[in-house]
């Protein structure tokens, strides 16, 4: 089996190739899921992200891709990150995934890597080959998706005022929502090798413009308070604008403002301003660890359900 590394970024028809392998493995695996498009494949492939570097290869005729991201931030240079491991159905059991794997486990070993880890969907191929080279379920948890429009007005916040911005936070704000996003510290990470990084306004910045830059567009609410304080926020993602899904990345109220209902009140203004802004958005997609019990709580009462299981598979090398 021929495996070949993708020089960076990989051309035109390299870009096509790659879609066409994970457009099949969709079709197959999770019919129930909209195909990925080009405009987000091409951002991913072609951008480079901003916390480690990317190594990509693809199998002879189409037949499989691996993307593999080693982490450069300080304290997780052991690790990385298995952003891409898929395999045509039509090409699978012949070696393939294998082939591609030795591929990557070569090049975490060449680059003093202990450790790689991977979000696996549960019951399907993925977890079965997973499980096959040796990796555990780390951190289990599970895909959400809600419908728009969602459930009920966004709830009243006395004391806190809801901030919208569409792209990168605004200057002014950045270090506050920087401040309020180490509140994620005490959300389950399970048995992850890998180290939770300090935020900062420039982390917070590189990462809001990697989603721009890769065509996708970002959106933030923040519950804040009148000394300019960000009580909570949470934050959405549209890959591709002109898709009818979206993602919800991170949700984080700061302890000292738990239990007002703050975190149902960003996610609530989320949706209805991503309805309003977006017409063709249909769904809203999270995951949430198992043990995060509070945040599930909020994701059900406001409407998401549970789509498929999944976790977070870690081997050691």
């Amino acid at each position: 089996m021929t495996i070949r590394s993708l020089d960076l970024p990989p051309s035109d028809a390299e870009v096509d190739a790659w879609l066409a392998v994970l457009v099949a493995a969709v079709a197959a695996d999770q019919p129930q899921l909209p195909a990925p498009s080009h405009r987000e494949i091409a951002g991913r492939l072609c951008v480079p992200p901003a916390r480690g570097r990317p190594v990509l290869w693809a199998a002879a005729e189409g037949a499989g891709v691996a993307a593999l991201l080693l982490f450069t931030d300080e304290g997780n240079t052991h690790t990385a990150f298995l952003d891409v491991l898929t395999v045509r159905p039509q090409e699978r059991r012949q070696g393939v995934g294998t082939a591609l794997w030795e591929r990557v486990r070569e090049e975490l070993l060449a680059q003093g890597r202990t450790s790689v880890a991977a979000m696996v969907d549960l019951g399907g191929p993925g977890q079965a080959f997973a499980k096959s080279l040796g990796f555990e379920n780390v951190l289990p948890m599970a895909w959400y998706e809600q419908e728009l429009p969602a459930d009920g007005p966004v709830p009243a916040t006395p004391g806190y005022e809801l901030h919208v911005w569409h792209g990168l936070a605004p200057d002014a704000w950045a270090p506050a929502l920087a401040t309020a996003h180490g509140a994620m510290e005490d959300t389950p990470t399970g048995d992850m090798d890998e180290r939770i990084q300090i935020w900062t306004a420039q982390r917070l910045h590189a990462l809001q413009q990697l989603i721009i830059d890769r065509g996708g567009e970002l959106t933030t609410v923040a519950a804040v308070t009148g000394t300019g304080e960000v009580a909570a926020y949470t934050e959405l993602v549209l890959p591709d604008p002109s898709g009818a899904r979206a993602i919800q990345h991170d949700t984080v109220v700061a302890p000292g403002h738990r239990g007002h209902g703050l975190g149902r009140a960003v996610k609530l203004r989320m949706a209805a301003e991503a309805a309003a802004r977006h017409p063709g958005l249909r769904r809203i997609a999270t995951t949430v660890a198992d043990a995060n019990t509070h945040m599930r709580a909020v994701n059900e009462a406001i409407g998401y359900r549970r789509e498929r299981d999944a976790g977070i598979f870690q081997i050691k090398l």
